[in-house]
């Protein structure tokens, strides 16, 4: 009986000592808390997306409350609310972000674009961009597979007949669909204004872009003359639109053959 009760309390008594220890190490050795940063992180969106330029929000705060940038409207899906919350917790002006959305500039849907294979692997973009391009015959065409859906933290984008579609109201520019597109076809264009946009980004001679898509960009030039602002250019046989541009009177879209171009009310 004795023996136990020595047992017991040498296993006691370890335990006692080694909980000590801990106690002491855990002083001796924590990290100090930033608690700035740690202010700035909880008011953030928490997407970890990268679009302030730093390593998530946790980078972004550490950024912030050390001093490495003063910038308060580098946050796209928290906008102008948590630029205002960072600013007062900083004692900082408040930096404007001006509200952006998803385009996804392709609008070949089956229909309209051919094919050069028939794909029957794994449903991703990445896998399929690997076989040839993927199946389609355009290269530089939406593969519709989903990985930008799935990335999208804000359920934003859906497949409509083979195409993505991103619905303005929902996207907040986090760029993570920009990220995983293969073919980076998605671009961020200013929510809330009337806006032209060519819906391809082709690069091909307007023969092969003809006979790929019945949609796509041939570079003709028509949108360029009929701009009254300056605000289409063609370049490696692909239209681009400066938005800011472009006044939306819809000049260059009328003059498109073959309905690349698009005025768009995003939001």
């Amino acid at each position: 009986m004795t023996d136990i009760i020595i047992a017991v309390a040498i296993v006691a008594g370890i335990g006692i000592l080694a909980g000590f220890l801990l106690a002491v190490l855990s002083k001796v050795m924590a990290v100090p808390v930033d608690e700035k940063a740690a202010e700035i992180e909880e008011i953030l969106p928490g997407a970890n997306c990268g679009s302030c330029g730093f390593s998530g929000c946790s980078g972004y705060a550490a950024a912030l409350s050390s001093g490495k940038t003063t910038e308060t409207g580098l946050c796209n899906p928290g906008g102008n609310e948590v630029s205002q919350k960072i600013a007062e917790i900083m004692g900082l002006s408040a930096g404007t972000v001006t509200p952006m959305t998803a385009v996804v500039r392709c609008a070949g849907t089956p229909d309209k674009a051919q094919n050069k294979l028939d794909y029957d692997g794994v449903q991703s973009c990445q896998m399929a961009s690997q076989l040839f391009g993927g199946p389609k015959s355009c290269s530089y065409g939406c593969l519709g597979l989903g990985d930008c859906a799935r990335a999208c933290p804000y359920d934003a984008i859906m497949l409509c007949d083979g195409v993505a579609v991103v619905s303005p109201e929902m996207c907040r520019a986090c760029k993570k669909c920009v990220a995983v597109c293969p073919k980076h076809i998605i671009t961020l264009m200013p929510k809330g204004q009337l806006t032209a946009a060519v819906l391809c980004v082709n690069h091909d001679k307007g023969a092969k872009t003809r006979k790929d898509c019945t949609v796509g960009c041939i570079g003709c030039m028509k949108c360029v003359k009929a701009c009254p602002n300056g605000a289409v250019k063609v370049e490696n046989f692909t239209a681009s639109v400066d938005n800011m541009k472009c006044t939306a009177c819809g000049a260059c879209a009328e003059q498109c053959p073959t309905g690349a171009i698009s005025v768009l009310k995003l939001g």
